[in-house]
């Protein structure tokens, strides 16, 4: 087998492992619950899971999707979220190869499937998930000095104006999660992929919850973060091709 391709295999299968301990803080995180020590056990008849009931994808194909001990339904967020991690992993993989760049990455955008999941359900933005984006920053700074001009930029450059407006509509137009979501992403990326990841954020929530409001009635109060998630992965994966694009159709 290729090199390259057992390194694929090995980082898609790290990636739906992280995925099922991602699926352990969706449920747990918003209930205050420790995310460490308690055991993972069936919603409905309380089964407590054993390692073979845990395999990330496997089991729960294994299982049909049911419960081994009362045959009750497993959620589908579960194999989702585990499939989605890997992929993404990859794809980050194959973006930037074995670097510092890819392992922060990795570890960003299992941050934003989690704070996206728990805010479309809750409409909040866990703060220790906005921390965790916030140190994965200052790791960024301390393995990049030469450039920290770009990320200190990137920290203030969408973060302030959302703040005001924050301020001035008293939480109405803005949510304060999304404020020091964007503020620790730009501390991450630098403030050309985080202001570009915020307009695709804008964008996508813009044309994605309008076709939700019309198909099915959906209100008019959307949840941001998962939107800012998709343009801040957009532009961690190809935002230096869409800038490079935009310059040179500008003529710059």
């Amino acid at each position: 087998m290729p090199p390259t391709i057992f390194l694929y295999i090995i980082v898609f299968l790290y990636g739906i492992v992280i995925g099922s301990f991602l699926n352990v803080c969706i449920y747990r995180i918003p209930k205050k619950e420790n995310i460490a020590t308690a055991r993972s056990h069936c919603m409905s008849c309380g089964y407590q899971l054993k390692w073979y009931d845990l395999i990330p994808l496997f089991s729960y194909l294994a299982l049909g999707g049911r419960c081994r001990k009362c045959g009750s339904k497993i959620s589908v967020q579960y194999p989702i979220v585990e499939a989605l991690n890997g992929a993404l992993y990859l794809l980050i993989f194959w973006r930037y190869g074995m670097s510092v760049d890819s392992l922060l990455y990795c570890f960003l955008f299992s941050a934003l499937i989690v704070l996206s999941v728990i805010d479309f359900r809750t409409y909040e933005i866990p703060l220790g998930i906005n921390l965790f984006i916030l140190t994965l920053g200052l790791i960024r700074i301390a393995a990049d000095l030469t450039h920290w001009p770009d990320y200190v930029i990137g920290f203030l450059s969408v973060s302030i104006p959302l703040l005001l407006i924050y301020l001035v509509t008293r939480g109405r137009g803005i949510g304060g999660g999304d404020v020091k979501l964007m503020a620790a992403a730009g501390l991450l990326l630098g403030w050309k992929l985080n202001i570009l990841g915020f307009l695709l954020g804008c964008i996508l929530g813009s044309v994605i919850h309008i076709c939700r409001m019309k198909l099915s009635g959906e209100s008019h109060v959307l949840a941001m973060g998962p939107y800012l998630a998709m343009g801040i992965a957009l532009s961690v994966l190809w935002g230096e091709q869409m800038i490079a694009w935009y310059l040179s159709f500008i003529g710059l």
